[in-house]
């Protein structure tokens, strides 16, 4: 059992799918400092300096407390983090495009006996074309 668990855990999807896990751990906690440290602020300032994480209703029954400031927060962070994992991935996209481009021949050069060669066969598929046409013409004299 041990060994096909170190044979699933050592497949390169599951590695793959780990690195990207962890990476987008780091890459979350990077956009999240984005939004609370910049972007939060900002939009702050153009709507009266409200900070939303400390909008919260509390119902006049019973002690709990309704954060929607903070589920606020958490919808716009999802959402440029999103966003910002869309940029990267078309960013990522285009040049993986152009490699492909890039690495592909426009059209292979062909070197002067496969140019000999083209001619000899397109001369031999003219003349018989005429030969065609001269035995097609003289049986249709006759």
């Amino acid at each position: 059992m041990l060994q096909e668990f170190k044979k699933f855990a050592m497949k390169g999807n599951v590695l793959d799918l780990a690195i990207g896990v962890i990476i987008g751990a780091a890459f979350g906690k990077i956009v999240t400092s984005l939004v609370n440290d910049l972007i939060m602020p900002i939009l702050g300032i153009f709507i009266g300096g409200v900070d939303f994480t400390k909008l919260s209703y509390s119902p006049p029954f019973g002690e709990s407390v309704i954060l929607y400031g903070q589920f606020i927060q958490t919808v716009f962070d999802f959402l440029i983090v999103a966003f910002s994992i869309f940029l990267f991935v078309q960013f990522m996209n285009k040049r993986i495009r152009k490699k492909e481009e890039e690495s592909t021949p426009e059209s292979p050069e062909k070197d002067a006996k496969e140019e000999l060669l083209i001619e000899i066969r397109d001369l031999l598929q003219k003349q018989e074309q005429n030969s065609l046409d001269i035995t097609k013409k003289q049986n249709h004299e006759s």
